[in-house]
């Protein structure tokens, strides 16, 4: 193994871990445009993370015609040898990845991400295309493949997950440009969103076929849309959720909702904030919910 080679695996091997410091994750070459392999700049995975983009802030190109993209047809894959290590932490946060990605379905925030990152390698060490229909993810496997819905719009897209992220702390998914677009993420950049994986080896599960998953989620009847909201923890001492609740009532935020569930047979009270109006509402009041001192809120779409 040459110096080269060792200091490319001892990186790839962080990049595994933690897929980088940063709140958008890092990312390769794709088919289209400069990237890693232009010759002005290369990928040089030993540098910092922050220096190693050849732009400093993320754009976009001028709009694309997506319906000529195939979208990834789900395939049963062995796992990346790099971006599954797990427990891993990034910016303070530890995340696990599971197992596999059967049954998983999550309504969240996505956001996107592009031409900073198109050209650069993904945590999977695999090349970014952002005219490819891809996401990143905090704790699906690399790769695996989710149908990912617009909530509002119905509108949806199956996308191959084969990077790290998004570590702001409100969102579910980053998606690559071209399937933002198809869904109709962009151009306002978030979207509340369910993220549904297809597991290809398990096609009679009837949590995730891959073929009936392509049905779209039905728009909201009458015109409701989703709403947001922050869950700030889930009590089985019924005390301390009334504590939490009155010092959120006290703080005058949002309005403030204590729900009693069942969870695995034991009784435990959900301290909620909202509706909120929009993603930057939210984004607000969980920065204020953290700075009066409590856990850090969980994004809930109804």
């Amino acid at each position: 193994m040459s110096w080269r080679t060792g200091v490319l695996l001892l990186f790839a091997l962080a990049l595994a871990g933690c897929a980088g410091s940063r709140p958008r994750p890092s990312h390769g070459a794709g088919a289209h445009g400069e990237g890693r392999g232009s010759a002005s700049w290369v990928d040089d995975l030993s540098r910092p993370q922050g220096s190693r983009y050849r732009d400093g802030k993320d754009s976009v190109p001028p709009p694309i015609d997506v319906s000529r993209i195939p979208e990834p047809v789900p395939k049963v894959e062995p796992r990346s040898l790099y971006g599954n290590k797990s427990p891993y932490t990034v910016l303070g946060q530890t995340y696990r990845v599971l197992p596999s990605a059967r049954g998983y379905d999550e309504r969240g925030i996505a956001s996107f991400y592009g031409a900073k990152f198109h050209g650069y390698k993904t945590s999977s060490l695999e090349d970014y295309d952002m005219y490819a229909f891809s996401a990143a993810h905090k704790t699906l496997p690399l790769p695996s493949y989710a149908r990912v819905t617009n909530l509002a719009n119905g509108k949806s897209v199956i996308v191959r997950i084969n990077d790290r992220g998004p570590f702001h702390e409100n969102r579910l998914i980053d998606l690559s440009y071209a399937a933002a677009v198809k869904i109709g993420v962009w151009p306002k950049g978030t979207g509340l969103v369910e993220v549904r994986a297809i597991d290809p080896a398990h096609p009679d599960d009837a949590a995730s076929p891959p073929t009936e998953l392509a049905a779209p989620a039905a728009v909201p009847q009458g015109g409701a849309r989703p709403t947001i909201w922050l869950q700030v923890g889930a009590f089985a001492d019924l005390a301390n959720a009334d504590r939490v609740a009155q010092q959120l009532r006290s703080a005058k935020l949002a309005p403030v909702q204590v729900i009693d569930a069942q969870v695995n047979g034991r009784s435990i009270r959900r301290v909620r904030v909202g509706p909120l109006e929009d993603v930057e509402r939210a984004d607000q009041v969980t920065a204020q919910i953290e700075r009066l001192g409590l856990p850090r809120p969980q994004v809930a779409v109804d």
